[in-house]
């Protein structure tokens, strides 16, 4: 019998069923645009960063360079097929797909996307996660530059923005938990008002005859200092995601990491942490992510943060966790998070690499198994 990678309850791969549903995170910036070529020069993308990356500190790995997939452009079919068979084949159920709206109809890098949806290919599940957030200069060393403003001009610009997603929801391929399709927002903490926005959305949804949206809400907590946003039950969203970067943050690293700095300048540069399952909420409305690994001094230089000693093994013990903290809800609601597949500037990627090879995507199926 032929089953449906959509089926999360038959879910599975060549080394068994899976016992979360992995959602992995999926950047679009792979392929040149107007706008980035005015900002950053011709021909510029996420693979401008990737490759100019140098040692920055002793034992620095850097750079990290792809492997079976090359530097693609995201414009190529036969590349988006490829991260879907990839992607798959390892135990991935759906990409997350950011997604840009700044207001007033204004998108960015919706390209790929939009061809996924009018193809109906690759056949992997999707969702949106939208990137509410303004763009500024910070990686690139002009933290004060403004180069696209998130704006929320109200009810009329939701509107607007749910009639231009909803073929993408009414599409077969769409993630659902329990029929409803899932939507993630970043910067929950930075609508102006969470609550009516969770209730016009949920309203569209339903006058749409979606049955309503999941809707998630970003939880980030990066080094553990508490989480910029703690009311998504309180506002209605279905769940909040936990996204803390798997450093271990204690008296003795930080006293070793500001020391390091103050002698060698340079970025931040934490340890990599193994047991990070263990500051995670035990709340069920809260949703584990994963990292296999953070570097994001492509993008930022000696202003970034970086993590050593990130292993496959060391984040297949962090999958396996994470899904056991998930193994006693309903098995729609085990969506296990993962940053990311292809966030290759900020260290963050499954995707084969030159040193590790498919060990990321190992690990993963491995800790979902």
């Amino acid at each position: 019998m032929s089953v449906s990678p959509r089926d999360p309850s038959a879910e599975g791969t060549s080394e068994g069923a899976t016992r979360a549903r992995a959602i992995s995170f999926y950047l679009p910036q792979f392929f040149p645009i107007p706008e980035n070529d005015q900002w950053w020069g011709p021909g510029f993308t996420e693979w401008t960063n990737t490759a100019r990356a140098r040692k920055l500190f002793p034992g620095h790995v850097q750079p990290t360079l792809p492997a079976d997939l090359g530097f693609y452009d995201l414009r190529v079919p036969e590349t988006r097929q490829a991260q879907s068979d990839l992607a798959q084949r390892y135990g991935v159920e759906a990409f997350a797909y950011w997604h840009y709206w700044f207001g007033e109809g204004e998108r960015i890098l919706e390209r790929p996307f939009r061809e996924v949806i009018d193809r109906g290919e690759p056949g992997i599940s999707f969702c949106l996660a939208w990137a509410n957030q303004t763009w500024t200069g910070t990686w690139h060393g002009a933290p004060d530059r403004i180069l696209k403003e998130q704006r929320y001009p109200g009810p009329e610009d939701d509107a607007a923005h749910f009639a231009t997603i909803l073929p993408a929801f009414r599409d077969e391929r769409y993630l659902r938990v329990d029929g409803r399709p899932v939507f993630y927002v970043f910067r929950p903490e930075e609508l102006p008002d969470p609550a009516a926005f969770v209730d016009r959305w949920q309203e569209m949804a339903r006058d749409a005859g979606l049955g309503g949206l999941y809707l998630v809400a970003e939880m980030s907590d990066l080094l553990g200092r508490g989480p910029r946003y703690t009311t998504g039950t309180a506002d209605g969203f279905d769940a909040s995601v936990y996204m803390r970067i798997p450093v271990e943050v204690d008296r003795w690293t930080t006293l070793k990491m500001r020391a390091r700095r103050k002698l060698l300048g340079g970025p931040e540069v934490w340890p990599y942490s193994d047991h990070i399952a263990e500051t995670f909420p035990r709340d069920p409305h809260v949703q584990p992510c994963v990292y296999p690994n953070w570097d994001n001094t492509p993008r930022a230089g000696r202003r970034g943060l970086a993590v050593t000693d990130a292993t496959p093994e060391r984040f297949r013990r962090n999958v396996a966790d994470a899904v056991e903290l998930l193994a006693d809800r309903p098995p729609q609601e085990r969506l296990l998070w993962v940053k990311s597949w292809n966030e290759w500037a900020e260290g963050n990627h499954l995707e084969p690499d030159l040193r590790e090879g498919h060990g990321w995507l190992e690990a993963l199926r491995a800790g979902l198994t």
